[in-house]
């Protein structure tokens, strides 16, 4: 029997590469709008971070996330990301 194989993303704040389930993907869609994408299939390019209060301050400290979606990115993103990662 097969064994699924599980999809790997790498996390934009420590770099690590982790089971995209564990990770929380921002998207850019085509009108330039970024968001948070809890379902992970929302159309767009798309960046993913851990659920981890470090990764997301390095991956803003570093401007990753705005590298890697191609687009500035503003501060009331990152508060809710924050704010999402807490929560949990």
């Amino acid at each position: 029997m097969k064994k699924k194989k599980i999809p790997k993303r790498m996390c934009t704040g420590c770099m690590e590469v982790k089971p995209k389930k564990e990770l929380i993907r921002i998207v850019r869609n085509k009108e330039g709008e970024v968001f948070v994408d809890p379902t992970g299939k929302k159309n767009g390019r798309g960046a993913y971070i851990c659920r981890n209060i470090q990764c997301l301050e390095k991956a803003f400290k570093s401007n990753r996330l705005q590298k890697n979606l191609e687009v500035q990115i503003d501060e009331d993103l990152y508060n809710r990301l924050r704010e999402q990662i807490e929560k949990e």
